[in-house]
């Protein structure tokens, strides 16, 4: 939860991926080491780099999914009436467009039944996890009590009277949680629910500790004891200035395709990183390296660009996104006919000019390194030459005039992106 309070992403992988040693134990049979980044690239990063088995850590697991995001993907929405929001309402509408902006992704939304996962939910701190927890500091709490916080200590000490009968019939309540949530997640590639129903202040939660940190963990307390694997993703801000964030959780060993689909949500929802102020990664082109040699250049608009629903067909071929750019004034935008998913039409008109009616592309991005065959398919469509602000040029999908009988113009709202956010 304290990611989506920090406009942050967020990967809780399944657990064991990496390793708890050194880690001073909450509850040693959960414990998790999560990755907190201002994007998704920078969290990969260091979980290709974490991510090794640790022969010494007993809780280590090895293997980690490598299956990447799908274009068409199912995935669950709990029922309206199993949501909470504890009353606030632009927490609630925010969620809702983080769904539809899903499902312009090419997502299908399919309504799920939460009940098992918050009935997990209440037990982490019933009986035995509870006990673990006073196992893990007994040496601390029994030694020093004083040195625990008050509210910490007022959870904890009452784990040393747990008993074993207390502690089997919780674990077998979990089994039965677990075999209900199965058919459950078999059925979707993940499920999204809100990071946290709402979001406080400081002194709200210093006056009622117990409380409202109860409340805000609805969404997740149950991850690890059900073993999942689950990222956070930055989905808007409250007209306060306070942030909101989604979670995506599935089965454990999905972190490969759970962190895809983030990622592509995050770059759809065109937030500010973090608390720097900027939009996006910005990346420099990049050439002449040994990496780059022999590859092209490739401007996209459209269904092919960052975290759009063609994008990974670039991706799959090798491309990488080499910078974000803006076309020259003398082009007009149109949405073909056809698809889904919506393809575009990327028209040069000297006479007419385009852009500068519409306030700028803003849409175009330097493609990656030798995509071939990332051609949008439509109509008209042709590997061509774009002219980009600044006078450069690079081949790049353009449309001939006549591929444009039929569809509709949208040059007047200044690039795909936002025209795809004008009719959401």
């Amino acid at each position: 939860m304290f990611v989506a309070f920090n406009n942050l992403v967020g990967i809780k992988p399944t657990r064991g991926l990496l390793s708890t040693a050194g880690v001073v134990p909450a509850c040693r049979s959960l414990d998790c080491v999560g990755v907190f980044a201002l994007d998704f690239p920078d969290a990969e990063a260091v979980m290709a780099v974490g991510a090794r088995y640790d022969a010494d850590d007993p809780f280590a697991r090895p293997g980690r999914s490598g299956r990447g995001a799908r274009e068409a993907f199912r995935f669950g929405v709990p029922a309206d009436d199993q949501l909470e929001f504890l009353g606030d309402g632009e927490y609630e509408r925010l969620f809702r467009e983080a769904v539809a902006r899903l499902e312009g992704l090419g997502g299908r939304a399919v309504t799920v039944d939460f009940g098992p996962f918050a009935e997990a939910a209440r037990l982490r701190y019933e009986g035995p996890w509870v006990a673990e927890r006073y196992a893990a500091i007994r040496e601390l709490i029994e030694r020093q009590p004083e040195a625990l916080h008050p509210v910490t200590r007022a959870i904890i000490e009452p784990g040393r009277q747990a008993g074993a009968v207390e502690a089997f019939e919780a674990q077998y309540r979990l089994l039965a949680l677990r075999r209900q949530v199965e058919p459950i997640l078999a059925e979707v590639d993940f499920v999204v629910t809100p990071t946290a129903p709402t979001c406080y202040r400081v002194g709200e939660v210093e006056r009622e500790p117990v409380v409202l940190n109860s409340r805000l963990g609805v969404y997740t307390n149950f991850m690890n004891l059900l073993d999942l694997a689950a990222v956070a993703v930055p989905a808007g801000f409250r007209r306060d200035g306070m942030p909101f964030g989604v979670t995506l959780f599935a089965d454990a060993f999905s972190d490969g395709a759970l962190a895809g689909h983030g990622d592509r949500l995050q770059r759809a929802s065109e937030l500010p990183r973090g608390a720097t102020g900027l939009a996006r990664r910005e990346a420099a082109l990049v050439g002449g390296g040994s990496e780059d040699r022999g590859m092209l250049p490739l401007v996209v608009c459209g269904a092919h660009m960052e975290g759009l629903p063609l994008s990974s067909q670039l991706l799959e071929r090798g491309g990488r996104l080499v910078r974000r750019t803006r076309t020259a004034a003398c082009y007009r935008l149109f949405v073909l006919p056809g698809g889904p998913p919506a393809r575009p039409g990327l028209v040069r008109d000297e006479a007419g000019g385009g852009w500068d009616r519409g306030g700028g592309l803003g849409a175009a991005q330097g493609g990656g390194r030798g995509v071939p065959g990332g051609d949008s398919g439509a109509a008209g469509d042709r590997d061509g030459t774009v002219e980009l602000e600044g006078g450069t040029r690079e081949k790049g999908f353009t449309c001939e005039g006549y591929g444009t009988l039929g569809a509709e113009e949208i040059t007047r709202f200044g690039g795909w992106r936002a025209w795809l956010a004008a009719t959401r």
